[in-house]
C-alpha cells in the first residue's frame, strides 16, 4: 500500500545550490561536476538504459546474486522492520527482498529524483499490497528524516544497492556509512552492493558501452546545466572518457573538451583548453576484505558477503556494531 504523497516531490537541490555546485566544481584546478546531478528524469531514463547494456555486468550480475539469495538475506532484515533503500531508483532489484523479508514490513524508497521515485513507488505498492510503501525524496548523501509509519516497526535495516557507494572517496565514504549506521540505529543494519576489482578491459567496457549510452547519460549533465542554468555547452565540443586509475583501484569518467573554448553559465564564463576534462564520477571497486575494513570503520560488525560464481560483484549484510 502506497501511504499519501504528494503529486509532486519537492525540489531536493536549489537551482542556486546546483549553480554554485557547478560554478565551484568547474573553477577547480581539475574541473569537476558532482555525479549526484546525472539523476533528472532524463538521466535515471538513461541510467535504467545502461542496466540492460551487456557491457555493463554489475546490474546482471548483482540481479543474480539477489534471485539466488533473496531468501537467506530476507531472514536476517526480519520483520517489523523498515527497509530503507538509498538512491532506490527503478527499485528494480528490490522485488526478491520483498518477496522474501518477512511481513510486517514497511518498504521507503529514497532517490533524487521525484518523478522517477514516485513512478516506482507506485508500481511496487501496487505488487506488494501488505507492505506500507513510504517515498522519501531526498539526497541521501545529506541527513534526511524519515517518514512516520503506520506499521509496527522493531528496527531498520538500509539497503544500498548498485555499488553507488563507490561513487564516493574513502573517507567521504565511511562518512556516509557512519550516517547510516546512526540512521538505522541499534539492532540496524546495512545490506549493501558494492563492486570488486577486476581487469581493466572489463571495468572499462562498463562505462563505454558501444552504443553510447553511457555517453549520453554523462553528458546529460551538460544539458541539464544548459536548460536549468542558462548554460551554453555545445555537447558535440566534448567527448566521453572511461578510465581505470589502477593505483586508486577506481573508474573515473570525464568529458574531455575537444578544443579550446569558453563556456558561458548565466553571467559566469569558464575557459577550457583542449584536452582539458571535467570529471564527472569515481567509482571505487573493493577487495571483500578491504570494504570489510571499511564498514567496520564505520560502527558496523563483520556480516556476511554473497558473490557470483566469477568473483564480479558481492552483496553484503552488516549488523550495526553493539
Amino acid at each position: 500500500m502506497l501511504s499519501p504523497a504528494p503529486s509532486q516531490c519537492p525540489s531536493i537541490t536549489s537551482r542556486e545550490q546546483f549553480r554554485s555546485d557547478v560554478l565551484a566544481g568547474l573553477r577547480a584546478p581539475q574541473k569537476v561536476l558532482p555525479s549526484k546531478y546525472f539523476y533528472d528524469q532524463r538521466g535515471s531514463q538513461l541510467f535504467d538504459q545502461i542496466c540492460e547494456l551487456p557491457e555493463y555486468y554489475l546490474t546482471r550480475t548483482e540481479v543474480g546474486i539477489m534471485e539466488e539469495h533473496a531468501g537467506e538475506m530476507g531472514e536476517l532484515i526480519g520483520p517489523r522492520s523498515m527497509l530503507i533503500e538509498l538512491g532506490s531508483g527503478s527499485s528494480m532489484k528490490t522485488g526478491w527482498l520483498l518477496e522474501s523479508t518477512p511481513l510486517p514490513l514497511c518498504y521507503v524508497p529514497v532517490d533524487i529524483s521525484g518523478e522517477h521515485l514516485l513512478e516506482a513507488a507506485d508500481r511496487i505498492a501496487e505488487q506488494f499490497t501488505d507492505i506500507e510503501v513510504l517515498p522519501v525524496c531526498a539526497d541521501f548523501s545529506a541527513k534526511f528524516e524519515l517518514p512516520e509509519t503506520e506499521t509496527d516497526i522493531d528496527r531498520r535495516v538500509v539497503y544500498f544497492p548498485g555499488s553507488t557507494i563507490g561513487n564516493f572517496r574513502p573517507e567521504p565514504a565511511r562518512q556516509l556509512l557512519a550516517q547510516i549506521a546512526e540512521l538505522v540505529g541499534p539492532g540496524g543494519g546495512l545490506l549493501i552492493g558494492f563492486d570488486l576489482a577486476k581487469d581493466r578491459q572489463t571495468l572499462e567496457a562498463a562505462y563505454d558501452d558501444a552504443d553510447n549510452v553511457t555517453a549520453a547519460f554523462n553528458k546529460n549533465l551538460l544539458r541539464r546545466i544548459n536548460q536549468e542554468l542558462d548554460g551554453d555547452f555545445s555537447l558535440d565540443q566534448f567527448r566521453h572518457q572511461a578510465v581505470y586509475n589502477e593505483s586508486h583501484s577506481r573508474v573515473e569518467m570525464h568529458l574531455v573538451s575537444r578544443t579550446d573554448q569558453e563556456v558561458r553559465i548565466g553571467k559566469a564564463q569558464v575557459p577550457f583548453s583542449a584536452g582539458e576534462s571535467i570529471r564527472t564520477e569515481l567509482s571505487h571497486k573493493y577487495r571483500p576484505d578491504s570494504f570489510a575494513d571499511l564498514v567496520q570503520s564505520a560502527g558496523f560488525a563483520p556480516g556476511q558477503i554473497w558473490t557470483d560464481p566469477k568473483q564480479l560483484f558481492a552483496v553484503g549484510y552488516y549488523p550495526t556494531a553493539s
